[in-house]
């Protein structure tokens, strides 16, 4: 499966604004939103994706796979998920904490299209090369 980096990069941008949000307002049901997008990028269905797709309708100059982003949409997911354990469970340290991590991951892949999702995906590919 490939991916748009474009759509990659805006999908960063506004995950980068929804943390910031949570992070200004403290709210509960903002991590829980990302995590639910998170989740659906997880498994090929980005909503953030799927609004840069309708916004945009040229095609992309290149494609990269997109498997060490899904990735990323699973790490991102255990962040915004104990963001969200976090202040469900009254942790502030621990909501804060994860929140920001999430929110840094996300703004240098939007800043400077640095994916460190795709990294660590990399890292372990390199570290567990699959069987043969």
């Amino acid at each position: 499966m490939q991916a748009d980096p474009r759509a990659l990069r805006f999908s960063a941008v506004l995950t980068a604004v929804v943390l910031a949000l949570v992070l200004l307002t403290g709210s509960a049901w903002l991590p829980a939103a990302q995590a639910a997008v998170f989740a659906l990028g997880l498994f090929g269905a980005s909503p953030y994706g799927m609004i840069f797709e309708e916004m945009v309708k040229s095609p992309p100059a290149e494609r990269q796979d997109a498997t060490p982003p899904r990735f990323a949409q699973g790490v991102g997911l255990l962040f915004a998920l104990m963001g969200l354990v976090g202040y469900a469970i009254q942790i502030t340290p621990l909501a804060l904490g994860a929140v920001a991590a999430a929110l840094f991951a996300a703004f240098l892949n939007a800043a400077f299209r640095l994916c460190l999702g795709c990294e660590m995906f990399l890292i372990i590919r390199r570290l567990l090369p699959a069987a043969k």
